[in-house]
């Protein structure tokens, strides 16, 4: 008999693995309906658009609506404060930013929810540099010479960022922190007003996201002088990092998918590899690369290490800076 049942218990497990796509079946039917995105910017962003993308690759996926709905303010907190507050069944996700996830830990007193603790990392899936460019008329090429050049000016170079604890203002705080650069930070209501400061010459220079920067660099309006990833962005390859320069500094806009606390793994593991088949993907990468992303994957254990990493890194800032946002 117990011979006879193995055969037969073999043949169930064979007949039954064809049914596990993935990991997900592990959790039932999911999703058996409509799954939210919650996008924690306005509608027509980077943000926004880069989590209408994954959505509709995650809908073709599982063949179920993944909607994207928009929760905007507080640097991205209320969106994901949203998502932190959802039950943990699969139904509620957030696209959302390294401000939230990360840098605003240290900006925000209190923040609303803890992203160590309250949330479940689930995916990463892309990142856009900074850049750092000057108005013409500055004398520096690169940015060695333009932390040079701070130090011998008769006074403090401005640059222009996004706003007040924006990565392009911690961005320039982490350079006069750490190379001694005289440069004073002037915060703008966004970037092309940050931008437009760098255009006129009312400041020397910005510090903002590369995407909103491409069309004056290109048309040599403005000068560009490095960007803050690991690598050359593909837009602009001819522009060098920071890196290279001899100038450390990493600062980017990262964007990443999450859940509530307690999120089943098999959901989470699903989810991932789902993400990461994407992000990995010529069609991924290129359509990412058309909001000015480079595309990005890796495991929830590596997202929730880079969360924590860049949280202690920019609070070291933000605490030598004395950044607050009200």
């Amino acid at each position: 008999m117990k011979m006879a049942a193995f055969p037969r218990a073999l043949a169930l497990a064979a007949g039954l693995l064809p049914l596990l796509p993935g990991a997900v079946q592990a959790q039932g039917d999911w999703p058996n309906k409509p799954v939210r995105i919650i996008a924690s910017f306005a509608p027509g962003g980077s943000s926004d658009l880069v989590a209408r993308q994954v959505a509709q690759h995650l809908s073709a996926r599982y063949g179920q609506q993944f909607i994207v709905e928009n929760r905007a303010g507080a640097g991205g907190n209320i969106g994901v404060d949203f998502v932190a507050k959802s039950a943990p069944d699969g139904y509620t996700l957030g696209l959302a930013t390294s401000g939230p996830l990360a840098n605003n830990k240290s900006l925000y007193n209190p923040m609303p929810f803890d992203p160590e603790k309250d949330l479940s990392p689930i995916a990463l899936v892309g990142e856009i540099p900074l850049m750092i460019a000057v108005n013409p008329s500055v004398k520096a090429s690169t940015l060695s010479e333009l932390v040079a050049l701070s130090k011998s000016a008769p006074q403090a170079l401005s640059i222009a960022n996004p706003g007040n604890g924006t990565i392009g203002h911690l961005a320039v705080e982490y350079l006069r922190i750490n190379t001694g650069a005289e440069f004073q930070s002037v915060p703008y209501k966004g970037d092309a007003p940050a931008m437009a400061g760098a255009l006129s010459g009312s400041v020397a220079g910005v510090s903002t996201p590369v995407t909103s920067l491409i069309p004056q660099i290109q048309a040599g309006k403005l000068k560009a002088l490095a960007v803050t990833s690991k690598a050359r962005f593909s837009g602009l390859p001819d522009v060098p990092t920071a890196n290279e320069q001899g100038v450390k500094l990493e600062a980017t806009v990262w964007s990443a998918m999450v859940g509530p606390a307690g999120l089943p793994e098999s959901i989470v593991t699903s989810l991932n590899q789902a993400i990461n088949q994407y992000t990995s993907s010529p069609e991924g990468k290129a359509k990412l690369a058309s909001l000015g992303m480079t595309a990005l994957s890796g495991t929830p254990a590596q997202l929730r290490q880079l969360m924590a990493s860049e949280a202690a890194k920019w609070k070291r800032i933000v605490e030598a800076a004395k950044i607050s946002v009200e």
